[in-house]
């Protein structure tokens, strides 16, 4: 059967048949494979509000067909955790230094040695005020790293945290008088009443601490230093519907 009449009996146009695309995506798939390689665990749409971002035109629905097309795709754990159920929601502060949430994380170097993070957030923005790394981070360390954000920024209303041993010392629990600072600890097993350190938590564990093989404690500290600065000026916030901490004010 010739062209023409295989075209006449599926009711199609010889010159459809015969069309090629002429889309060039080879510029778009090297930006995605560039964000890939920088950021390899964000997904697509920090991709992609990562590339708007920077100036790029081409609306969501061509870049999500370059991102498959080159098999970009997350794959997802079948297996999901159970959501706790907390009885009031977690409300957005009305401003900046209103409430700060703060927590450990633990991990371990290459040779084994453990080491602890402290990290310290902005609720209101998700901004990293700062993250401390070191093998032990006692309450008078806690204290002093407190006092040294206050110096520099603005003192906060609240601090929330968990009941850890850190933070139930007597040393934080009389600093936070004399300050006139409402510390506020969560409920026991409730860590969604601190969701958005936990959710931060989370971010930096998939991005910083499981990414890399660390030999020494200021890998750690290097590695982390260059990853805050991203996070904070650069990187799309879903919550924040694609801006960067630095753009909320």
């Amino acid at each position: 059967m010739t062209k023409s009449r295989a075209c006449r009996a599926l009711n199609i146009s010889r010159s459809s048949f015969r069309y090629c695309s002429t889309k060039d995506d080879s510029t778009l798939e090297k930006l995605l494979l560039n964000k890939v390689a920088l950021f390899p665990r964000e997904g697509f749409w920090l991709y992609f509000n990562r590339l708007r971002n920077e100036g790029l035109k081409d609306n969501h629905k061509r870049v999500h067909r370059v991102y498959n097309k080159l098999g970009l795709n997350i794959r997802r754990k079948t297996k999901k955790r159970v959501q706790s159920r907390v009885k009031q929601s977690l409300a957005v502060p009305p401003h900046r230094d209103h409430t700060w949430s703060i927590d450990f994380m633990h991990d371990a170097l290459d040779n084994g040695r453990k080491f602890k993070c402290f990290n310290v957030i902005d609720d209101y923005n998700r901004e990293v005020l700062h993250i401390e790394t070191d093998y032990s981070i006692k309450s008078s360390r806690v204290v002093w790293i407190l006092k040294h954000l206050m110096n520099n920024r603005t003192k906060p209303q609240k601090i929330r945290m968990d009941n850890g041993p850190e933070f139930i010392a007597g040393i934080a629990s009389e600093w936070s008088k004399m300050n006139g600072i409402d510390f506020t600890y969560i409920q026991p097993g409730k860590p969604t009443q601190n969701a958005y350190i936990e959710r931060f938590n989370r971010t930096f564990r998939e991005q910083v601490l499981d990414q890399y093989l660390f030999e020494n404690i200021q890998e750690v500290r290097d590695i982390t230093n260059q990853w805050i600065f991203d996070y904070n000026n650069i990187r799309p916030h879903k919550a924040l519907k694609g801006k960067s901490p630095a753009m909320i004010k």
